[in-house]
């Protein structure tokens, strides 16, 4: 028990200490890269899913 006490102590220190945390500035700027990011993934993975449905449905119109 007195390994896992000295490891939540450890942890504490660290975050409060030794972490850098962003500023508000920072955070902001990070969150709408993510956001831009995810929307321009979404957006390929949708493309592509659109190209391969039409794909397919014109494969297997050829074999009615």
């Amino acid at each position: 028990m007195n390994k896992f006490t000295a490891y939540l102590k450890d942890s504490y220190k660290e975050l409060m200490h030794k972490v850098t945390w962003p500023n508000w500035d920072q955070l902001q700027q990070s969150t709408m890269i993510v956001i831009g990011s995810t929307l321009l993934i979404t957006a390929l993975v949708w493309v592509m899913d659109f190209a391969a449905n039409n794909a397919m449905k014109l494969i297997y119109s050829f074999f009615k």
